[in-house]
């Protein structure tokens, strides 16, 4: 990985109902602000909200969703390639048969080529199609080689999930980038950015969604950049806009907490006990949940 910097860029989805318009005007909104991010900051990695081309919750059916997302990206695409700048995008694409929608972050290069997706693979309460929503979970974990670096992704609730996170950094992955959407409290959002950047010592870049969804659903922003010693570096408040920082990886590690004198002596990668994890990978694979009562599941 070399010295960049990053941003993370909050915006709100277009009001009312979700229409072949709205996208157009929500895609129209991530060019304009990638492009002033870019030219306010100079930054090189830009990462979008999960589904910024729609909104989160887009109250309408999966075949619904299909028909709208008709090559909803390519003005995205070619903002990059003009800038000459990288930019994580959170939308929904269209699978196979009408109806096959999944939850997906590209990662596009400065030649405003995708250079690599990732499919959400843990959906959020009402998101799967199975359960009567809208999105079909994806099943690969995506670390993808830049010329910054090592670059993994993660959306939303799958940040929840230590697993996750660990297979990306476990493959090289030195910055892992989070579009979200995310519906819960602002002390879960930033809990699990720390959590997965210091359990992996990697960068996290997230960048979550504000306003309201065409499902009527309000977010926060509260978009940050943490480093892998857990220190969150920028942090956007509610409103639409962006937070950038200078990510340099020969200070990433260079302290064992925020401002010590302490040296960093362990590695969460290398300190690994693998005998204790293949013993126990049955485990890991396991069926099982909480014995705490809790919500409706359907």
């Amino acid at each position: 990985m070399r010295a960049f910097t990053a941003a993370a860029v909050q915006i709100a989805p277009a009001p009312g109902p979700l229409t072949a318009e709205s996208i157009k005007a929500n895609v129209a909104k991530c060019v304009e602000y990638v492009r002033r991010c870019v030219d306010a900051t100079g930054a090189e990695l830009v990462v979008l909200p999960e589904s910024a081309t729609t909104g989160f919750t887009p109250g309408v059916s999966a075949e619904e969703l299909w028909d709208l997302l008709d090559s909803v990206t390519e003005p995205i695409r070619e903002v990059a390639s003009a800038l000459s700048t990288h930019v994580v995008l959170g939308t929904y694409v269209r699978g196979e048969t009408r109806g096959e929608v999944y939850n997906e972050a590209q990662l596009i290069g400065p030649s405003g080529d995708v250079l690599g997706t990732y499919r959400k693979t843990h959906l959020f309460a009402g998101e799967d199609r199975c359960a009567g929503g809208w999105v079909t979970p994806g099943h690969d974990a995506t670390v993808v080689d830049t010329d910054l670096g090592r670059i993994g992704m993660i959306i939303c609730f799958d940040g929840d999930y230590p697993e996750l996170a660990r297979v990306q950094a476990v493959l090289g992955a030195e910055v892992i980038c989070r579009p979200s959407a995310l519906l819960r409290s602002a002390d879960i959002w930033e809990l699990t950015n720390r959590a997965r950047a210091y359990d992996n010592h990697v960068y996290v870049i997230g960048a979550n969604a504000t306003g309201v969804d065409p499902g009527g659903n309000p977010y926060f922003g509260n978009s940050m950049i943490v480093t892998p010693i857990a220190e969150v570096v920028a942090r956007a408040a509610s409103h639409e806009g962006w937070v950038s920082a200078y990510l340099d990886p020969q200070t990433a590690l260079a302290s064992l907490t925020p401002g010590s004198n302490v040296p960093q002596r362990f590695d969460h990668l290398a300190d690994r006990n693998l005998a204790f994890i293949e013993r126990h990978l049955d485990v890991l694979a396991r069926p099982a949940k909480t014995s705490f009562p809790h919500g409706d599941r359907r």
